[in-house]
């Protein structure tokens, strides 16, 4: 599917962005990859609203890695909102934050995350860190068609 999104990365800090965009074209892991800055533009993304109006809704992720700590509308509330509806819930969704906070971890499991990963120190680690997660999430992850 030419529209197809294979990883929507919600990430506000450019530099761990960044990385993670290298990391997973490096390893030939995403040929279609959005960015988006903060939970609010996710929301607005996933939803077709706002500066995303019009656009297919029915093209979803195959895996979203969603930093906790965010401007606007934080990744918590991004999960809880997803995960809470029924054309959305089935989206896996990858926190991937510097929280190692056992509430925030609780927390997202109670809501329905898939995978909570913290984000290793140090660039080596972390690329491979986010060719581990491309791998499984893009090639190994079988979905519902």
């Amino acid at each position: 599917m030419e529209n197809e999104i294979e990883i929507l990365l919600v990430e506000d800090n450019p530099n761990d962005a960044e990385m993670t965009l290298r990391a997973l074209k490096k390893n030939h892991m995403a040929n279609r990859i959005i960015h988006l800055k903060d939970g609010a533009e996710a929301l607005d993304f996933i939803y077709g609203k706002g500066m995303f109006e019009g656009r297919c809704i029915n093209a979803v992720p195959k895996v979203i890695l969603l930093d906790l700590k965010m401007p606007k509308v934080d990744g918590m509330e991004v999960l809880r909102n997803l995960k809470s509806n029924e054309l959305t819930k089935a989206i896996p969704i990858v926190i991937l934050t510097s929280s190692k906070e056992d509430p925030d971890i609780k927390t997202c499991y109670e809501l329905g995350v898939n995978s909570y990963i913290v984000k290793p120190v140090g660039f080596e680690n972390f690329l491979k860190a986010i060719s581990e997660l491309g791998f499984y999430w893009l090639i190994l992850n079988q979905t519902p068609k």
